[in-house]
């Protein structure tokens, strides 16, 4: 029987505001420092989401919505879809709260991500990019029980998300952008909610992969698109074949556009990264910063998002090696 989902409706400051108390055992409020890039502008702040316990974001929103759990719906477990952060965070939330946990995985995965679930003792299913595409939509899987954390398509996971953009106001009050890289679009969502919560005047735009971008063919149509050309990269936690509807209702009244950009520039970025404030980030996690150097975001003072580092180091090494 087909689902009946909840109505998008904005996130708001008190779901927010309340999401940050329920977690705040649970994750770190990252610190922003600044990239010394060599030029004075554009003038660039790293949000390090990479130094969250399981090295990535989604953390944030999978304790939010594991947290929110009726006791009554806790015995069968969790299960979401991931190509790893998100498996990671629900993974790790859920043996927190003594709940079982079950991740559907896309099988281009890294080693790296997937001994990382297993080490937190999720239960894995490999399925292939299309198939777990099509259960992000049906909100189902063969063979898969339990209660679905749907991993960026969740109210929870979204107000989880969205601490980050209030922190990010908190200690920058005169940022002018923030960029995120866009995946399902949960991070951007959520970050732009708790960023316009507390000041209109700031841009946030995403950041994707000239691969896999989606996001910024939606802006340019002003409503959700495919992306036809897809392909699959090391930037394996950002960029999709399409943009949802239901997650084009939730960004584009918060979310200012998005920048598309080489993957060489993300390579750069990765290096520059390592080199100047010693920080390993994920294909992902330097989208931002590589959108960030463009100067496609302005001068600043613009945060990028470094979403995550799960990355393996011998993979990080030969992709710097490259540029």
């Amino acid at each position: 029987m087909q689902q009946v989902l909840p109505e998008i409706r904005p996130i708001s400051i008190e779901a927010i505001e309340a999401a940050r108390e329920r977690i705040k055992g649970t994750v770190i409020r990252t610190p922003l420092i600044r990239l010394d890039h060599g030029v004075p502008k554009p003038e660039i702040y790293l949000k390090l989401e990479n130094l969250q316990p399981t090295n990535s974001f989604k953390l944030r929103g999978a304790a939010n919505a594991v947290a929110m759990l009726p006791a009554d719906r806790r015995a069968e477990g969790v299960w979401t879809i991931s190509a790893g952060n998100a498996g990671q965070g629900v993974a790790y939330a859920a043996r927190q709260a003594r709940v079982p946990c079950t991740v559907v995985t896309i099988d281009t995965a890294p080693d790296t991500k997937v001994e990382r679930m297993q080490a937190l003792g999720a239960r894995l299913v490999k399925a292939s990019f299309d198939s777990c595409w099509e259960a992000m939509e049906k909100r189902e899987f063969p063979g898969v029980r339990g209660e679905f954390i749907h991993p960026f398509d969740d109210d929870d996971f979204v107000a989880g998300n969205a601490t980050i953009g209030l922190e990010i106001v908190e200690d920058l009050p005169d940022v002018s952008a923030v960029v995120a890289a866009i995946g399902g679009g949960g991070l951007i969502s959520g970050i732009a909610s708790g960023i316009k919560a507390r000041s209109k005047r700031v841009r946030v735009l995403g950041a994707e992969p000239e691969t896999a971008a989606p996001g910024a063919a939606s802006f340019a149509a002003k409503a959700p698109m495919k992306f036809g050309r897809w392909q699959a990269t090391f930037v394996d936690g950002a960029g999709g074949k399409s943009i949802f509807p239901r997650m084009w209702d939730r960004m584009k009244d918060v979310v200012d556009g998005s920048i598309v950009v080489t993957l060489d520039e993300v390579k750069r970025a990765m290096r520059m990264l390592a080199e100047r404030s010693r920080v390993v980030a994920e294909g992902a996690g330097a989208l931002p910063v590589a959108a960030a150097l463009s100067g496609k975001a302005g001068t600043g003072p613009i945060v990028a998002v470094v979403s995550g580092g799960n990355i393996d180091l011998a993979k990080f090494a030969e992709l710097i090696g490259a540029v």
